[in-house]
């Protein structure tokens, strides 16, 4: 993408998601979610999110992607996550978390991003990241239709890269 972005602080727990409208910094929360955290840098720097669609998406709420079948059902098949809850940071506008099933121990590859604030989800999803710059970008993803938000010809992530990994 061409857009600067200026170097982050720290660049091993920083992701750059570019979108078709440009690029979204992420800073990771290792030290909340150390194992999620992890598993996501695992993914980035194998391009795993290249081309992933947001196969959900929920105005006024989030924006989820990560699966390789557009689905919803599908993972890295490096398999589940331990739950890594917190209670030390809120779902707010931006929020980075691990989309899972309704066993608290199946996160993966899915992720969500947050449209807007969610105290229900504080304590029962784990968060992972936060959204430091092109909240913008996220806000113009195609949204769903109907209350499940499944997306009819959704947006693509273009790519996704551990900032450490990025010479710009």
């Amino acid at each position: 993408m061409s857009e600067a972005t200026a170097a982050p602080a720290d660049p091993e727990n920083t992701l750059y998601m570019d979108l078709k409208d440009g690029r979204v910094v992420i800073q990771l929360l290792p030290d909340l979610a150390p194992k999620h955290v992890e598993r996501v840098k695992l993914l980035a720097r194998k391009g795993f999110y290249d081309g992933i669609v947001f196969h959900r998406v929920i105005e006024g709420f989030m924006a989820q992607g990560g699966d390789p079948t557009g689905t919803g059902t599908g993972g890295s098949g490096l398999g589940n996550l331990p739950a890594e809850f917190t209670r030390q940071k809120r779902f707010l506008r931006g929020t980075v978390g691990a989309a899972r099933t309704q066993d608290p121990n199946s996160a993966d590859s899915q992720f969500f991003i947050m449209f807007a604030p969610a105290p229900n989800l504080d304590g029962q999803y784990t968060i992972w990241g936060q959204v430091i710059s092109g909240m913008d970008h996220v806000d113009h993803i195609k949204r769903g239709s109907g209350g499940s938000g499944m997306v009819t010809n959704p947006d693509k992530i273009v790519r996704v890269r551990v900032a450490a990994d990025v010479k710009e």
